[in-house]
């Protein structure tokens, strides 16, 4: 099923208060702080893991990560290990700005699954910026997925959505179904014991092995037994690209964002300049939110976009610390639980190739994006929009505002995508020594502190 997707409004409905935090009274820092240490997605449970891995002496690279991890486990849909993403870090201290691109990518020999990327991907990342042991960033999306955890709202909206494609895939309905064939409904438990032997196994050998190791073994043999075309030689060739993000000069602010050999770089920088065309200046814009829709309207329209899935299967997070580091995700499945097939053995739902139809659409929507006075300037927004064209959209309202010097303090003022759970946004924003973690207003995500910055 296909539908059109527009700019409907870009109006916000409360359900969940973000957390702000005066950082002046909270931590005592003079003049107020520059930064501060919170975590913001789409399902809560994984969001509490983030703040938990703060608390832990974590920073923001392993918060993002261990966040990224406990996704895979209780919000499958947008971020199971087969997927792919990207993530952008801005590191102040080091005036330093990096990309990370880990998109899952189409097997050399084609066939329906996607090579992932999702794994590579945030190891090369907690690698490179995290500080704590690559065991204690993985170690709770085990505990998850071997313990149980409750279906959170924002998972149960999109399992119901999604009931079609579970019933049809073995592991996915001895999961989310219940004895009487139905789709689990919020605060029932679901547990994924083959998942959590493949995470203990990750959290032991590290990301080789999904790529060159035992549970790589498996998804080769389950994509050849199912007519698929992953190799050996897909997975240990596969590689994370780190690079320099595109900068675009907002008002005052710097953006980083993707580059534009990504399709989620293209597709913002061009609504970005459109939003600028659209009335002179953002800042100059006497309604802002008719601007954003019309700029919406003209780079959908120059990327040839008229029909899109209901649901490309994405979601995207952010985590910040007390040091300034601050680091922007959005990951994808190309469409809910991907392919909808689960490799025997590994609890694994693998992605769809993007080369499958309206399947490589969801990169093209995936915008994570830091805005600062420059690159060793602390972050004033750190966030991602994902899901589609409208979570893009209100990534560009928020930056719009700021440009202008409006605060973004609630969830109001962040606004909704509008066709939110599919799409969202997600921002942790500072501004005259105040920080709020904002989570999408028409969705069930979550802001939060580490217990100890409360």
């Amino acid at each position: 099923m296909f539908r059109t997707r527009v700019l409907a409004g870009l109006t916000g409905m409360l359900l969940l208060a973000g957390c702000s935090v005066d950082l002046g009274s909270s931590i005592g820092l003079g003049g107020g702080p520059k930064s501060a240490a919170m975590v913001v997605g789409d399902e809560p449970f994984a969001v509490k893991v983030g703040a938990s891995t703060l608390a832990q002496g974590g920073n923001a690279a392993d918060a993002a990560a261990a966040m990224y991890f406990a996704l895979a486990v209780t919000y499958p849909v947008a971020a199971g290990l087969g997927g792919g993403g990207i993530c952008i870090v801005h590191d102040p201290a080091h005036n330093q700005n990096e990309e990370f691109d880990f998109l899952a990518h189409d097997a050399t020999g084609g066939g329906a699954y996607a090579v992932p990327g999702n794994v590579r991907g945030f190891a090369l990342l907690q690698s490179a910026y995290g500080a704590l042991p690559w065991q204690k960033v993985v170690a709770p999306a085990e505990g998850y997925a071997r313990t149980g955890f409750p279906i959170s709202r924002a998972l149960a909206t999109r399992l119901a959505a999604a009931e079609g494609i579970i019933r049809l895939d073995a592991g996915l309905a001895g999961e989310f179904m219940d004895e009487t064939g139905k789709v689990r409904g919020a605060d029932s438990t679901a547990a994924n014991p083959q998942l959590a032997d493949t995470l203990a196994t990750i959290r032991v050998l590290g990301p080789e092995a999904l790529y060159s190791g035992p549970v790589g073994d498996k998804i080769v043999a389950y994509s050849t037994a199912e007519g698929g075309a992953i190799s050996k030689a897909d997975l240990s060739a596969y590689k994370a690209v780190r690079g320099t993000p595109r900068v675009v000069q907002f008002g005052s602010d710097y953006v980083f964002l993707p580059t534009s050999h990504t399709g989620a770089g293209a597709f913002a920088g061009a609504l970005l300049d459109d939003l600028a065309r659209a009335e002179g200046t953002p800042t100059g814009a006497t309604d802002l939110q008719a601007s954003v829709m019309v700029a919406v309207k003209q780079s959908l329209a120059d990327f040839h976009v008229t029909a899109l899935p209901n649901d490309l299967g994405a979601t995207g997070f952010a985590a910040t610390d007390n040091n300034g580091l601050a680091v922007a995700c959005a990951v994808t499945m190309n469409g809910p639980f991907g392919s909808g097939h689960t490799a025997l053995g590994t609890g694994v739902t693998l992605a769809r190739a993007p080369s499958s139809s309206g399947a490589g659409m969801a990169s093209a929507f995936l915008t994570p994006v830091v805005a600062s006075h420059g690159g060793d300037a602390p972050a004033e927004l750190t966030g991602a929009g994902a899901g589609g064209p409208n979570g893009t959209a209100a990534i560009a309202y928020a930056l719009a505002r700021i440009a202008r010097g409006d605060e973004i303090l609630t969830r109001d003022d962040l606004r909704s995508t509008g066709v939110a759970p599919y799409d969202t946004v997600n921002a942790i924003v500072c501004a005259h020594g105040t920080c709020a973690a904002l989570p999408d207003p028409a969705a069930s995500g979550l802001g939060a502190t580490p217990p100890a910055a409360n």
